[in-house]
């Protein structure tokens, strides 16, 4: 098969000056704003630290089409209620070190400390999650347990000016951004970037693989108590909120360049000031803002807000936070999460990732409305999963049984497919 892309010719990303060497003034050039995106968002060194985010939506759980009880929710999260939703709560950690959050329609998140063993990470996972399926469920409440809220229309709960900010500007283009913010959930997997000249690789087989993966997981069939047509409906909103904010990075010999360049680009979504209001007019991109669209000029904090205010399916954060997953039910978050971990820790399992997967490179639509009835994406499933599944097998931290579930739940995800 032919090595596709030129992703895997190694290549020197552009990460200089290193942070520190910015001053803490405001940005006065596009130049001097690109470099210093370029250097907080691609960190280079050995891959050696994972981490995972899971979120769920949260219903009633007499009857998960009634609005959510924000003082209800509220009291059942108790001391880990963050300050978004209990300015007064001293927002502690979960038990096992996790830190949970709110998103605008009361989705919960638990995003766990960084690990180097996928064993022990997962474990603390799966506690964390644990108690907060209990903790809820105290309180009378479930976790949903697929990619988007299959009965509610989307409703905004925390009423902080950025979500006010944010919805404003994504009623311009229509309703998937109120969904996106308000009705889905996702998993999150969290993979160091590798050394200099693998950063690119890396890049490129993340983006290569992700019609695939979401392809294999999607699981957010429904929306306003019907069925949408599309395997993950979730990805669907995503991709239809704000396309400059929300679209695939390219597989490009220069990421950090190319994700610089987009960033300053891409129009602000949020302009932070005293009181509630931080609207911001229509169109205006943080170049612009530098050039002198706005009265006074961005600073380097301001900057790393508007990267906070960009939502592709990997976004780069000094690490690679992967988020092209829809929420899985239960414990087979594992799945998708495992698959990932193990085929990113060697160089060379990644090239042949980026290798196997290129038929699928680019079948973002596809994957998300067709899922695994796509035949290419079936097929390069076949393999990558296979190729997981080796890696897992021969990985010393790999939890008890994982390899084994991941092989049983792809075969019959591509079965069922085979059947429709």
């Amino acid at each position: 098969m032919t090595r596709p892309l030129q992703a895997v010719i190694p290549v020197t990303v552009s990460i200089d000056p290193d942070v520190h060497e910015f001053p803490t003034s405001h940005l006065r050039t596009r130049a001097e704003a690109e470099a210093y995106v370029a250097s907080v968002c691609f960190k280079h060194g050995p891959p050696r630290l994972l981490g995972i985010e899971l979120e769920w939506t949260v219903h009633h759980a007499e009857n998960p089409r009634k609005p959510l009880d924000v003082d209800v929710l509220t009291d059942a999260l108790g001391r880990h209620a963050p300050s978004s939703l209990a300015p007064q709560s001293p927002h502690e950690p979960l038990p096992n070190g996790s830190i949970l959050t709110i998103e605008p329609g009361g989705q919960v998140e638990v995003s766990s400390l960084p690990a180097s063993s996928m064993r022990s990470l997962f474990d603390a996972v799966e506690a964390d999650a644990r108690y907060v399926r209990d903790l809820f469920a105290a309180a009378g409440f479930v976790l949903g347990e697929q990619g988007t809220d299959p009965w509610r229309r989307p409703r905004r709960v925390l009423r902080v000016p950025r979500y006010a900010a944010m919805e404003t500007a994504f009623d311009r283009i229509g309703l998937d951004g109120r969904l996106m913010m308000c009705s889905t959930a996702g998993i999150q997997v969290c993979l160091d970037m590798g050394e200099a000249h693998r950063v690119a690789p890396r890049w490129a087989a993340l983006h290569a693989l992700g019609p695939v993966m979401m392809a294999t997981f999607a699981n957010s069939p429904a929306l306003f108590g019907r069925r949408t047509g599309w395997a993950s409906t979730r990805t669907r909103a995503l991709l239809r909120t704000d396309p400059p904010r929300t679209r695939p990075g390219p597989i490009t010999t220069d990421p950090a360049a190319s994700w610089a360049k987009r960033l300053l680009d891409t129009a602000l979504m949020c302009l932070r000031r005293d009181g509630d209001d931080w609207t911001v007019p229509s169109g205006i991109s943080f170049a612009e803002w530098i050039g002198g669209a706005l009265p006074a000029p961005p600073t380097r904090d301001d900057l790393d807000y508007h990267l906070s205010t960009v939502f592709p399916p990997v976004r780069p954060r000094g690490y690679f936070e992967v988020r092209y997953l829809d929420t899985q039910a239960g414990r087979d978050w594992m799945l998708p999460a495992a698959a990932l971990i193990s085929l990113f820790r060697e160089e060379s399992t990644v090239d042949e990732v980026l290798e196997l997967s290129s038929p699928a490179v680019g079948r973002w639509i596809h994957a998300a409305r067709d899922g695994l009835r796509d035949p290419r994406l079936a097929h390069t499933a076949r393999a990558i999963f296979d190729l997981a599944c080796r890696c897992l097998d021969r990985q010393a931290d790999t939890p008890d049984g994982v390899a084994e579930r991941l092989a049983a739940a792809v075969e019959q995800r591509l079965f069922a497919a085979e059947q429709r």
